[in-house]
């Protein structure tokens, strides 16, 4: 058994398994591939989901030759060796760039000719939205598509088929540990099934757990630990009920959660359910973040008990996270407003508020906007609601 996150990977859609929303029936990027039009595209999502396996099955599809580049290491050179190779030919490549967030202007600009002249077809893959990282000549020129973690159904087809095609018995709870604890990411499910095949052909769990002490990102190796779990977590400390925020904390130490992941969850909920009623709560959560991530367990679990205690105990506020929601759906089908000329960078006109004791009227929007509702605040909100209204009355 050498390699079989590569031996097993899909050459056609009919062993790929997951991304039902992207390549289910009737779905745009599939109805693409069928008409071999596909256009210059971008996928992004966590690991091990199938992006890099979607683009050679497209080049597959389309008869194109695959080249994998990536964003950390790739040159000019790389490109255009390529683009010589296929000069003055009917036909074209398929270049695929993972990392591609992290291509740099100039790389960007060497690829705008080729999008636009179409002698490749470039796809781009990122575990992050790379949306904000390419230019807008790149973004009018592609598609963006979002792909999934792979669920546990889908998980489990891919595992079936390699413990099928190699004739290995697995006992069931090595199974739900294998799924359950590579959180959506087949090509870590693999290596682990790989590597504990070599160690103990007999792939008892005990094996497992020694290779993989923790799970994956926001998995678990308790099946449902991580929906029920930490749903339970989260919603005892915006209840404010630090009893049983400690107690479910404890069943996901137990649980072997990975402590970066129970950190990460506290510090969106310490802006999300807290924000701006107790400022603190986000620099308490994210220097817990910070300080598991660099002490582990056991120890790690007396900062992060620390951390819930203190943010079960905070008031409790949502308006940072209404307010930004309610911006993004205002904008999200809407025409971008005219930044107004007097703020635009260089230009006059400008008035400088601390030229004026800190505070001076004057439109920072074309059209007025309000997001933010400042009813009935609550804890330090009270203290800049008042200081708002203070400034604008003097």
């Amino acid at each position: 058994m050498e390699n079989i996150s590569l031996t097993y990977r899909p050459k056609n859609f009919d062993k790929f398994f997951g991304q039902d929303e992207i390549l289910g029936k009737n779905s745009a990027l599939l109805e693409l591939i069928k008409a071999k039009s596909i256009p210059h595209s971008f996928f992004f999502g966590p690991p091990g989901c199938g992006k890099t396996t979607i683009a050679r099955i497209i080049a597959s599809s389309l008869d194109l030759d695959f080249f994998e580049l990536n964003g950390t290491n790739i040159k000019i050179d790389d490109f255009r060796k390529i683009s010589l190779r296929y000069e003055g030919s009917l036909l074209k490549p398929l270049i695929f760039v993972d990392e591609v967030h992290r291509l740099n202007i100039t790389l960007q600009e060497f690829l705008l000719p080729i999008m636009e002249n179409n002698t490749a077809l470039i796809i781009g893959a990122s575990t992050q939205n790379p949306y904000f990282a390419l230019s807008g000549a790149i973004r009018s020129r592609s598609m963006l598509f979002e792909f999934k973690k792979l669920n546990i159904s889908a998980m489990d087809a891919i595992l079936e088929n390699v413990l099928k095609d190699q004739a290995l018995s697995l006992p069931l709870d090595s199974r739900e540990f294998l799924i359950n604890s590579s959180n959506g990411d087949a090509r870590a499910m693999l290596n682990l099934l790989e590597f504990a095949y070599k160690a103990d052909k007999s792939l008892k769990l005990e094996t497992l757990k020694k290779i993989r002490e923790h799970s994956l990102g926001e998995g678990s190796s308790e099946k449902d630990t991580h929906y029920d779990l930490i749903s339970a977590f989260i919603k005892s400390i915006r209840g404010s009920d630090e009893n049983a925020s400690i107690y479910y904390l404890a069943r996901l130490i137990k649980a072997k959660e990975n402590p970066e992941f129970i950190a990460r969850r506290l510090v969106i909920l310490a802006s999300e359910d807290i924000g701006n009623a107790n400022p603190n709560a986000l620099n308490i959560a994210t220097s817990t973040m910070l300080s598991v991530a660099k002490i582990g367990y056991p120890e790690a679990r007396i900062i992060l008990s620390q951390c819930t205690i203190y943010l079960a105990a905070s008031p409790k506020s949502n308006r940072s996270y209404e307010a930004i929601n309610s911006a993004l759906k205002d904008i999200e089908y809407s025409i971008d407003e005219p930044i107004p000329n007097h703020i635009k960078h260089f230009n006059s006109g400008y008035l400088y508020p601390h030229d004026y004791d800190g505070y001076v009227e004057q439109n920072y929007m074309s059209k007025s906007k309000n997001y933010l509702n400042w009813e009935k605040p609550i804890g330090f909100e009270k203290t800049l609601k008042e200081w708002l209204l203070k400034i604008k009355k003097s």
